[in-house]
Formats: structure tokens, C-alpha cells, sequence
């Protein structure tokens, strides 16, 4: 095991992929710890009826924001590594096609707004909130380092916009800011982490020309080039969207799956009854990085295996899915005896209603980790198409039972129509497909003590 552990650090490729996933896990953790703390302390400021009009704001902007990101994320990385001479193109177009997908975004806000009960200072809450839409068009300088596999500079980026976002928020505490500032500091977010990429890509487009130079001792007479010297090809950013519109529409259902919940009990309930349910949500979800973590450290040795043979392949990732299930049990297990002791310690008392919610919510994450694993093997199997529509199925059964659920039994009633969703798209789906059911039974054999003992 110690010569295979040396073995691994003397190999530059598996340490510069080490080194970059650690530097992303790295982030996630700081932000959720960072995130959970400062979040909390802003719902304990604000209260149920405050916090729940600010959670719904960010949910509906957030049931359109896939628009803005027009699915191009992974498409344009895929084309940075295929061909990097194209880099400037490829970034330049995708900057613009999101930057138009953003207006688009509030486009689309100002008719929605109409069909909604909101009053008038909900909308410039809701509107200033998706002006952070806009600067997340600078996210391009993502995906160009992601190709580089350099993810430590996106993570000073976002490092430094937490610092000074976590402060800004506490500074506002402290001067007893009304709810409207807490709504500017989400645009603020994401100006300084715009700012914080549009830096780091010059500086290291500066050191790419300084050791150009250097070893072909050959000064250019290009003029200097800074992000604003990104150009949009209208050739490429049609090819973009091509490849994209299926991603595109996949982003708008995660959406409304993720986010309709709150959006519906604002609608049917009130303001207070969303702060209370997003409370218990903040605390059940911070735990959802995990799976994620995880499937990415874990599944490419699955991949590795299916080479060696079927039954190791599905051997292994039986494995995975029993570490999953049996992670999430040990959150979801003391979460549920604990959960009103935990509200109260973190909210205080005026949260009163959250710890019934965290009681039910916190076991869809059973259904989340196996989903995000089982993701992973939608994709090796080239079963994409099935993934959208068991998200798909996932969402509408959310949808409709929130109407049954939330007027009978109001936040709880959203909590159970997420448990039973995150069921149907994470687990009983697979039954239903010729192509899927094997993984169905693997999934059900996570719960089998016996094979385990």
C-alpha cells in the first residue's frame, strides 16, 4: 500500500487531478460551514416572515435561472480541451450567450411577476436578486480553468467573495439593516466574484505570454488581451447551442424541482410559513455536497472495472450504493430524534414549526445520495435521455403534491410531497425501464442486513 502510495505521488498526472479535486473539496466544505454559520445567524436576525419572503425570492429567481446558463458549462469545457487554439472564441461566445440568457432571465421575471401575488416591494426584492444573473455571465473564466485543470484559482476567486459577502452580511446585522440590503448583498456576491475571475484569468494569461516568451524568446506584437477582448462567433455559439438545448431543458426542470416547493408555499401560504420551511431545508440540504464528493472520488475506478469485467463493475458499484444509502441513515437517524433541539439551539425559538419539517425532509437525502450515484452510472451507460425524464418525474409528482399536500398540511405536507418526489426520481423510477431495473434491485438490496453481515 506505501509503494503504491509513493508510486501515485511521483505521478504528476494523478497528483495534478489530486490536487485539483482537493482544492475544489477544500471550497465546499469552507462554504458550507462559512455559508451555514453566517445563514443562520441571518435567519436568527430576520425571523420566520423576513427570511421566508428572502428565501422566496431567491427560489423564484431561481426557477429561471437555468435560462442563464443556456446548459453550457460542460459543452464549452469539452471544446476547450478538444481544441485549445479556439480558447478566446470559445469563451468570448459563451460569454455573450449567457450574458443574453441573463436579460432573457429578467425578461421573463417581468411577465411572471404578473401571475403572482407578490406586492410591490417583493418584486424589487426579487429583481435585485436576479440581477446577480447577470455577473454570472463572467462564470466562462470557470470553465477555461476547469479545461486546465488550474480549479485553485476559481477557488481564491470564490474564497474571497465568501470573505467579504460573510462580512458585509454580519456588518449588516450588527447596523440592524433592513431585509432590501440583505437582497443587494446577493448581487453584491456575485459583482466581487466577477471581479475575482476577471483578475485571476488575466494574471494567468500574463504568465502564459510571460513563459511563451521566455522559451520561444519570440516577443509578439499582439496587443495586450483582457476579457473584454473576448469575441462572439456566431458559427460557434449556433454549434453551442445545439449541443446545449437538451442540457438547457434538463437545467430548467432540476430548477423548478428544487425550487417550486417554496415558490408554492408562498402562493398558498404566507411568508412566515416559508421562513420556517427553508430554515429546516438549510440545515437537511447542507449535507447534499457529500454524495457529490464522493460519486466523483469513487466512480471512476467503477468505470475502470467494467474494463476488467461486468460483475466487478456492478460489484462495485453495489458497494457505492450501500455506502450511500448507509451515509445518509447515519445523518438522517440522529437528525430525526434531535431535530427540534437543533432548530431551537440554531434558530432560536420563533422557528418553532422548522424541526417537524427537518424531521421529514432530512430523509430525502436517502433518495439523493443513491440518485446522484446512480447519476454517474446514467451517464456510463449513455443513458442520458432516461436521466432527464426520471428528473422529470421526479418534479411533476412534486408539483402535483404540493397542491394535494401543503392546503392539508402546509410546510409538512411540502416536506412529505419532497420526500415521496425524491423517492419516485431517485429510487422507483429505475423499476419502470427494462434498461434500469437491474440497478432498481441493487438499490433495494442496499437495505438487506443480512448481505451486509
Amino acid at each position: 500500500m506505501l509503494t503504491k502510495l509513493k508510486s501515485l505521488q511521483k505521478h504528476s498526472g494523478f497528483m495534478r487531478y489530486f490536487k485539483n479535486t482537493s482544492w475544489l473539496l477544500g471550497e465546499k466544505i469552507l462554504r458550507m460551514v462559512v455559508g451555514l454559520f453566517v445563514g443562520i445567524w441571518v435567519a436568527r436576525y430576520l425571523g420566520p416572515e423576513q427570511f421566508g419572503l428572502f428565501s422566496y425570492a431567491q427560489s423564484f429567481v431561481g426557477l429561471f435561472a437555468a435560462i442563464a446558463t443556456l446548459g453550457l458549462d460542460g459543452i464549452v469545457i469539452r471544446e476547450l480541451v478538444k481544441d485549445e487554439s479556439r480558447r478566446d472564441e470559445l469563451i468570448g461566445t459563451a460569454f455573450w450567450l449567457k450574458l443574453m440568457g441573463a436579460f432573457a432571465v429578467l425578461l421573463i421575471l417581468a411577465i411572471a411577476v404578473n401571475f403572482t401575488s407578490n406586492d410591490h416591494a417583493t418584486n424589487i426584492i426579487v429583481f435585485i436578486v436576479a440581477g446577480a444573473t447577470v455577473f454570472q455571465a463572467f462564470n466562462v473564466v470557470d470553465f477555461y480553468f476547469q479545461s486546465k485543470v488550474l480549479s485553485k484559482y476559481i477557488v481564491y476567486a470564490n474564497v474571497i467573495s465568501l470573505f467579504f459577502s460573510s462580512v458585509v452580511k454580519i456588518a449588516l446585522i450588527l447596523n440592524e439593516a433592513p431585509l432590501v440590503a440583505f437582497a443587494w448583498v446577493v448581487l453584491f456576491d456575485s459583482f466581487v466574484l466577477a471581479l475575482g475571475y476577471i483578475y485571476f484569468y488575466i494574471r494567468n494569461r500574463h504568465c502564459e505570454r510571460s513563459e511563451a516568451i521566455q522559451q520561444t524568446t519570440v516577443i509578439a506584437s499582439k496587443a495586450k488581451q483582457s476579457i473584454l477582448s473576448l469575441t462572439f462567433n456566431k458559427s460557434i455559439a449556433v454549434g453551442l447551442l445545439k449541443d446545449s438545448w437538451p442540457l438547457i431543458l434538463s437545467g430548467i426542470v432540476v430548477s423548478i424541482y428544487m425550487k417550486i416547493d417554496q415558490v408554492m408555499i408562498m402562493q398558498m401560504l404566507d411568508t412566515n410559513a416559508v421562513g420556517q420551511y427553508a430554515a429546516a431545508v438549510r440545515i437537511s440540504e447542507a449535507w447534499y455536497f457529500i454524495p457529490m464528493v464522493v460519486a466523483s472520488s469513487l466512480f471512476p475506478a467503477i468505470i475502470n472495472a467494467k474494463k476488467q469485467s461486468e460483475e466487478l463493475y456492478y460489484t462495485r458499484l453495489q458497494r457505492l450504493y450501500d455506502l450511500m444509502v448507509w451515509m445518509a441513515i447515519a445523518i438522517a437517524l440522529p437528525m430525526t430524534f434531535l431535530s427540534d433541539w437543533i432548530v431551537n439551539l440554531l434558530y432560536g425559538g420563533q422557528y418553532h414549526e422548522a424541526g417537524s419539517v427537518l424531521m421529514i425532509h432530512i430523509w430525502a437525502g436517502v433518495f439523493v445520495f443513491l440518485g446522484v450515484a446512480s447519476g454517474k452510472w446514467f451517464v456510463s451507460e449513455n443513458l442520458q435521455i432516461l436521466a432527464f425524464w426520471r428528473t422529470f418525474s421526479g418534479m411533476a409528482m412534486n408539483v402535483i403534491l404540493n397542491f394535494i399536500l401543503i392546503p392539508k398540511y402546509g410546510v409538512n405536507g411540502a416536506a412529505v410531497a419532497t420526500l415521496i418526489s425524491y423517492s419516485v426520481a431517485g429510487f422507483l423510477f429505475d423499476y419502470f425501464n427494462a434498461k434500469t431495473r437491474k440497478v432498481f434491485f441493487m438499490k433495494l438490496d442496499t437495505i438487506n442486513l443480512r448481505r451486509l453481515l
